[in-house]
């Protein structure tokens, strides 16, 4: 079979947007692919290897083999009426699934049959997931299927795929039909067959049975000597094979001169040899049937446009035979589970085991984190460093862990987001179970590798998807371990308010004050126990601070007086938390992490959930604790409901938009008529307004409007509040004779806005922009210089819930203008909120539009007006989280 991506092979009209790598539900890769004319003798393979039964209950008779006649009309599809998917691994055909329209109606019939060795394994879902994406862009709707009624795995993959189907049955035939548009139910079970295939890639990768270490050295400075030195420090409870051409044995064990020669099964293979020589290790991987690589080897697309050809070439060769690879440039792996116990990393002493699951990009960054974390007292469950993430990503962890038991908190340190709205996604619904802590690098800038392989991103933008996705965002690495030091150990407050209680009166007013500094409330004064207070004086104060009704929250602040015992203050401090049910931390003799005073032990001796966690300084104890409160907060408060506002015409606006634009084109300003007609599809009335040239015309179009109206300037600029381009509430053909003539002198142009006045309020506008790393963003803020002086724009990333669009328009700072402030009445902030609603929806469904403008709104109190709009359309940007699933 000619490579997949070979130009010889592929036909006219053939959708390359429609190939994809995909995961099965057992964690391994596939590639999905539209059929193609030079596939007949490997479907003639593929049906040579069903089986009888298999062969049966596809065809509905025996059919041993496919007549030429057949197979030309099996592999020549028109891509439209119809269509065939062939999933591949490596070069061999193990599932095919078609559909072939019905006459000239929305309705196509629809069939699939996988290997018989490949059944079990989630491929019929996905390639139903994948035809049905097909056939709703060639502008069909349902999908009806013929089943023999033994045929009842197909018959569970059409219902178990979250389809509504409807069955009649005659003459042992099952009829089925179903509509293929993606309801809410359709969607919830394709997310949850993607959260458990993704996991399972994962769970292959850090639940190794066997390793193989290839370019294991008996050089002590080589990578390679390294990290088979870790894996076996750490005990690994499987065997360790060292691949070394040129050795008998490295470090005491047997090595092997390639990894096809190792005896037994090899699950996971790490790779440390030149770059130049990862593309011979992998022939050799792939032909033994490694599952994972973990490439630890630098020199791919960290070092080039040569590096990153060699890495795409990488990473296609091993999801064609359905591996997954962690890196290139890759620190490694580590899980520290007792039944694995596994340090695939160049980490020699990894923190030792707990609940935090923590991801990082960068391989040279890794040690010096997992030093950071040991250093605190924090444990790990899982360690994963992707070096340059070509292939496992965080995206992939973060559904891994959500449904992880042995795993709590997740830590983050990320350097780009790959597909962003994806992550949005996936760490909304983790952070609904589990804290999602997060810092992003590259605020200001980025590295150069990332820099030139990544589009920028705006902070605005990175904000908005975190708060969105109730992530805890820190700054720094310090900051990530003092908030997750809090994480591990103690459980969420149920509100702001923050007892203190110390044994100086200095300490306990510099705690209330960064209390204070970071939003949060004091519960009554600072208790002062005061220097010559006993152990039992101190863990008195402690128990009555914590137990009181009016706390949510204790810092205690301890240091101590010359030849005090403190070991007996901190067993007093922890002997007095245990059992409360609100987070106590500490600020105790300035130590930083868990001392052993203060830590709760587990069997193993590690510090677990009840140990007092301490903070060098009270303000690094406050803002730790107020970034948990923060999030508390947002998990506390219900999920946001994703409801359409009625009204909409999406299939209109749809019509619409295909006869404005064409893909060959670049972006389209629309004009001012089809900006207003597409906007109501969509229920977003721009008010009524004409285009002229004279005064004449403008008496009449004012007339025609209704009076009173205002003339406006037909730039952008002349329309705006602080300038001189707009004369409101004209009354009379004189009036508006009158401001034309002005304002034809002041703009130097004949053109001029007429338009009907709206009720009176403050302006505002919301813009939908491009994200080219977070695809559709809408903003919100009051007009004005001052506003844009300032920056006082929110922002949400697309689509938005109800509440997203609740807080949308009442984030900026200025909002209070809009809610009475100083006496005015208030604006119907109800109106903004479905007005922002209904702006989502129209991101959301037009991928082709590249932005959007309204303003200025004016806020009147009992409704929103959209006195002008602007509209650009271009081609749809390709970082998107709709369906199909597949991997990016």
């Amino acid at each position: 079979m000619a490579p997949r991506d070979s130009a010889s092979t592929v036909p006219a009209g053939y959708p390359r947007h429609w190939e994809a790598d995909v995961v099965a539900s057992d964690g391994g890769v596939l590639h999905l692919r539209p059929i193609r004319p030079g596939d007949g003798p490997e479907l003639l393979e593929f049906h040579a290897r069903l089986s009888p039964r298999t062969r049966y209950l596809r065809y509905f008779g025996p059919y041993p083999e496919i007549p030429p006649k057949d197979l030309e009309r099996f592999t020549v599809v028109d891509y439209r009426d119809h269509v065939a998917f062939v999933a591949l691994l490596g070069h061999e055909i193990v599932a095919v699934g078609r559909y072939v329209r019905l006459g000239d109606g929305p309705t196509a019939e629809a069939a699939f049959v996988v290997r018989d060795d490949h059944q079990g394994r989630g491929i019929g879902s996905i390639l139903l997931e994948h035809l049905a994406a097909a056939a709703q862009e060639r502008g069909l709707e349902r999908f009806v299927a013929e089943v023999l009624v033994q045929n009842q795995r197909m018959v569970r993959v059409f219902k178990e795929a979250g389809y509504q189907v409807s069955r009649t049955l005659a003459e042992g035939e099952l009829h089925l039909e179903f509509g293929i548009d993606p309801t809410e139910q359709l969607l919830a079970v394709r997310n949850a067959r993607e959260q458990a295939a993704e996991a399972r890639g994962v769970h292959r990768v850090l639940h190794p049975t066997s390793v193989a270490v290839i370019g294991a050295s008996t050089d002590p400075a080589k990578v390679g000597h390294a990290v088979l030195g870790n894996l076996l420090r750490a005990n690994f409870t499987g065997p360790v094979y060292p691949v070394n051409a040129e050795a008998r044995s490295v470090r005491g064990v047997r090595a092997y001169p390639s990894v096809t020669e190792i005896p037994d099964d090899v699950d996971l293979a790490v790779v440390a040899v030149p770059a130049a020589g990862v593309a011979e290790v992998l022939g050799s991987c792939l032909a033994k049937g490694v599952k994972a690589l973990v490439v630890l080897s630098a020199g791919f697309a960290e070092a080039g446009e040569g590096g990153f050809r060699a890495q795409r070439e990488l990473i296609k060769q091993a999801r064609t035979h359905g591996m997954r690879v962690i890196g290139p440039n890759a620190l490694g792996v580590i899980n520290t589970d007792p039944a694995v116990s596994l340090n695939a990393t160049l980490a020699p002493e990894p923190p030792g085991r707990g609940r935090i699951g923590f991801f990082c990009q960068s391989g040279a960054l890794g040690i010096t984190i997992l030093a950071g974390v040991a250093s605190k007292g924090l444990g790990l469950s899982t360690f994963v460093s992707a070096g340059n993430r070509a292939d496992l990503s965080g995206n992939d962890l973060l559904q891994y862990w959500q449904t992880d038991p042995a795993t709590d908190v997740v830590l983050l340190y990320l350097e780009t987001f790959g597909n962003s709205r994806k992550f949005a996604r996936l760490a909304r619904r983790l952070a609904r179970q589990k804290p999602v802590v997060v810092v992003k690098s590259g605020r200001h800038t980025a590295a150069p590798p990332v820099a030139a392989s990544t589009a920028p991103v705006d902070e605005a933008s990175v904000q908005a998807l975190f708060e969105q996705a109730g992530v805890i965002r820190v700054q720094t690495l310090p900051q990530l371990f003092d908030t997750a030091l809090l994480l591990a150990y103690q459980p969420l407050p149920a509100g702001p308010r923050v007892a203190v209680v110390g044994n100086s009166s200095a300490l306990g007013v510099l705690v209330t004050d960064a209390v204070l500094d970071e939003g949060l409330v004091p519960a009554g004064a600072p208790v002062d126990v005061g220097v010559t207070a006993s152990p039992a004086e101190f863990a008195e104060a402690v128990t009555a601070a914590a137990h009181a009704e009016s706390t949510d929250a204790l810092v205690v602040v301890f240091v101590p007086a010359v030849a005090t015992p403190t070991a007996q203050y901190a067993e007093a401090l922890r002997a007095a938390a245990a059992g409360v049910r609100k987070p106590v931390l500490s600020t105790f003799l300035a130590v930083d992490g868990v001392p052993a005073e203060l830590a709760a032990h587990g069997p193993d001796g590690r510090p677990v959930a009840g140990s007092v966690p301490s903070y060098p300084s009270p303000e690094q104890a406050a803002a730790a604790l107020a970034r948990v409160v923060r999030y508390a907060r947002w998990r506390d408060t219900p999920a946001g409901e994703y409801r359409r506002p009625e009204g909409i015409d999406s299939e209109a606006a749809r019509r619409l938009v295909d006869k404005l634009y064409s893909d060959d084109r670049s972006a389209v300003p629309l004009p001012d008529r089809e900006t207003a007609e597409l906007l109501a599809c969509y229920g977003i009335e721009v008010v009524p307004f004409d285009l002229v040239d004279s005064a004449e015309d403008a008496v009449a179009a004012a007339a025609r409007l209704g009076y009173p109206v205002a003339l406006k300037g037909v730039a952008e600029r002349w329309q705006r509040p602080e300038l001189i381009g707009i004369r409101l509430d004209l009354g009379s053909e004189d009036a508006v004779t009158s401001a034309y003539h002005e304002l034809t002198r002041i703009t130097g142009q004949s053109e001029l806005y007429v338009q009907r006045m709206a009720p009176k309020g403050p302006s505002c506008g919301f813009a939908v922009v491009d994200d080219p790393s977070f695809g559709s963003l809408l903003s919100f803020g009051l007009s004005g210089i001052a506003t844009e002086l300032l920056g006082d724009r929110a922002h949400r990333v697309i689509p938005l819930s109800i509440r997203d669009a609740h807080e949308l328009v009442r984030a900026p700072r200025a909002t209070p203008l809009l809610a009475g402030y100083g006496g005015a009445p208030s604006a119907d902030l109800a109106a903004l909120e479905a007005l922002a609603l209904r702006a989502s929806c129209l991101a959301e469904d037009l991928p082709e539009l590249r932005s959007l403008r309204l303003a200025p709104v004016l806020a009147a109190p009992d409704t929103a007006s959209v006195t002008s709009a602007k509209v650009v359309l271009g081609r749809p940007p390709t970082n998107t989280d709709g369906g199909p699933r597949r991997l990016y």
